[in-house]
């Protein structure tokens, strides 16, 4: 899938952009490595053509090992590095790559991908050996950049692109399960609370439009599976209020479960497409003096430890395996000639945030 040459987004190697400007490798090399050897105009002449021509950059690692081998991998998250160690799914994620990195004898190199900057060189500084990407949507520069290293990849849960190994799960067919459950015990008046669906920081009701054409992947996909299941069984999706939260976090789901009943207090459901979400969408309806499940039941989704215990509704996925899987697949040595894709099995738990409506 990936060779050993330096090559950018649209095919250039250092040794073709030297070509294209009549100089040698070196003055290419020193434009990026040492500026001060270059004139000002040189220096500049040769960036604006790396830009034109796509090429990314030399490779640290081959700037700084001979071997090529940093014996580290990346891994490019879409948060401030602190996310890590406080999302339960992401931590869960981290613990399987981690047990991958530790007997294989490798580090890992977390790598920030903030949403509000554009500024890769965190991406394209990183002395690393390979990069597993978490949860990215498709339109951000720092996947471009690290698509455009020399190296191999893996991407967990989103986006599917043929540049890349993928590990997820069927996110759509997973909430097409929740829909069928709640439309089972008799559920039609509905609210919906998701994860941000872009870059931009949206906070509050999202239309269609947005929906369908959201840059992160895997909401996209559960919302299309809760509009599946729900419009089969005879329930309009656009009556559904679904409202976005750009934070993920306990405050995030509480404020939007409150914006729901604010938009129709009549729903006998909320369906949240992250455990975290639905914890804090609890925690607002009690405060509210609404029952869980009496008056309102409440689902989430990943199986996280914290909402099994608390009996949350939910699917199940296995985090802490799709972490090793990615790692597995960044560190196998087989050569790749197309991308390579692992879907892991999802387990729908019936808690006790459900239960059937009686109006």
């Amino acid at each position: 899938m990936h060779s050993g040459r330096l090559v950018g987004r649209g095919g250039a190697t250092l040794a073709s952009l030297a070509r294209e400007l009549g100089v040698s490798r070196t003055t290419v090399s020193n434009a990026y490595n040492r500026p001060d050897q270059l004139s000002p105009a040189l220096r500049e002449r040769v960036m604006k053509a790396a830009e034109r021509l796509g090429y990314a950059g030399p490779d640290p690692v081959a700037r700084s090992l001979r071997t090529r081998k940093a014996g580290a991998i990346g891994l490019l998250l879409t948060e401030q590095v602190s996310y890590a160690f406080r999302d339960p799914a992401a931590v869960a994620f981290l613990e399987g790559l981690t047990l991958e990195c530790d007997r294989a004898g490798i580090g890992l190199l977390l790598v920030p991908a903030s949403p509000d900057s554009d500024d890769v060189r965190s991406v394209t500084r990183a002395a690393v050996d390979g990069f597993v990407a978490y949860s990215m949507p498709e339109d951000d520069p720092f996947l471009a950049a690290m698509l455009a290293r020399p190296v191999p990849t893996v991407i967990s849960d989103q986006p599917a692109t043929d540049a890349a190994d993928l590990v997820g799960i069927d996110d759509r067919a997973a909430m097409r399960n929740m829909a069928d459950h709640l439309i089972s015990l008799g559920h039609k008046r509905i609210g919906v609370i998701c994860m941000r669906l872009g870059r931009d920081q949206h906070n509050g009701v999202v239309d269609e439009r947005r929906q369908e054409g959201a840059g992160y992947h895997v909401q996209r996909n559960r919302l299309a599976g809760l509009r599946d299941g729900f419009e089969a069984a005879g329930v309009a999706w656009d009556r559904i209020p679904v409202v976005e939260r750009f934070d993920h976090s306990i405050a995030a789901g509480a404020s939007a479960a409150g914006q729901v009943l604010e938009l129709d207090p009549g729903i006998t459901a909320l369906v949240a497409t992250s455990d975290v979400l639905a914890m804090g969408a609890i925690g607002e309806l009690r405060r509210r003096h609404k029952r869980v499940p009496q008056d309102i039941s409440v689902t989430g989704f990943d199986g996280v430890k914290a909402a099994l215990d608390a009996g949350v509704t939910t699917v199940s996925q296995p985090v802490t395996a799709k972490g090793r899987e990615a790692g597995r697949l960044l560190l196998d040595p087989a050569v790749r000639h197309r991308a390579r894709q692992v879907m892991l099995p999802t387990t729908f738990v019936a808690g006790t945030s459900t239960a059937p409506h009686h109006g």
